[in-house]
């Protein structure tokens, strides 16, 4: 594999990053998931912008984001990637330095990795549905900002894994926040519920995506918690995000999610990412 490291491609078994990096040292930086389609980039102006956006709150210094979509492509290009659905992940750090907690000098420069890989798309996953479960949402306060400080994401990930659930979906003062690593949307009386913005979750690509297609096809937006004691009465939960893309959940620790079935908002939003997915490798978007 290729990989991308501070200007250079080179085999990932040359890559070498330093000690100090703070990335290593406080999990001081910030990263993006990519998915490509056929070589085609999705929604790139859209993860530039949250990439942007992360690091200026984490104060990294780092320039023209715009950079960023060059390196992508040409790691598919590299990895001979075009052909198929792949992923690139992008990670940046403040920089390698002498281990303190205040900030290094602004001569430090930031650390840039990038690599890419396969990914599977979940056809059949979205076809039967996946369950779930629930767990504490126990994370700091400034989820809305997409960093590399995933320790609780990564717990709540093995606590899926051993209940032989999809993916684990954090709970906070009795509301549902977001997934691991996707955000969680439900249906309820023909309507689309998705916990509104703020800082408990990350502002998703694909739950924008999605939103955009409800409006398209006249389903009604409600963006308000969904509450933990009002799950076993919703019609529909699934779970939307960059490689899980749209994804039914038809259980929840035990507990049957409408029909117990796919249903039929998921099903057209996923129709309807597929259809978005196939003007991106036409080179519509």
């Amino acid at each position: 594999m290729i990989v991308y490291l501070n200007g250079a491609y080179v085999p990932k078994s040359k890559a070498a990053i330093s000690p100090d990096d703070r990335g290593f040292l406080f999990a001081d930086g910030v990263y993006e998931v990519f998915a490509a389609y056929e070589g085609r980039l999705f929604r790139t102006a859209d993860h530039l912008t949250r990439l942007e956006r992360s690091l200026k709150a984490l104060r990294i210094e780092f320039g023209d984001v715009a950079v960023v979509e060059e390196i992508a492509q040409t790691l598919l290009e590299r990895n001979d990637l075009c052909g198929t659905n792949a992923k690139v992940y992008l990670q940046i750090t403040r920089g390698a330095a002498p281990r303190n907690h205040a900030f290094p000098g602004a001569d430090t420069s930031p650390t840039i990795y990038a690599c890419a890989s396969t990914f599977a798309r979940p056809v059949e996953k979205r076809r039967v549905g996946v369950s779930a479960t629930f767990v504490p949402d126990n994370r700091w306060a400034r989820c809305d900002i997409k960093t590399v400080a995933l320790l609780p994401n990564a717990i709540a990930a093995q606590t899926a894994e051993e209940r032989d659930a999809e993916e684990a979906i954090f709970v906070r003062d009795g509301a549902l926040t977001e997934g691991s690593h996707t955000n969680v949307c439900a249906a309820v009386d023909g309507t689309m519920v998705t916990a509104p913005l703020s800082n408990y979750i990350l502002p998703g690509i694909t739950r924008a995506v999605i939103m955009e297609l409800c409006a398209d096809f006249a389903i009604p937006v409600r963006e308000f918690p969904v509450l933990f004691e009002e799950v076993p009465k919703l019609d529909e939960l699934f779970l939307v995000g960059t490689t899980a893309e749209v994804m039914p959940i038809i259980e929840v620790d035990g507990t049957p999610i409408g029909s117990g079935r796919p249903g039929p908002i998921a099903q057209r939003l996923g129709e309807g990412f597929d259809g978005l997915v196939a003007g991106a490798v036409e080179g519509g978007a």
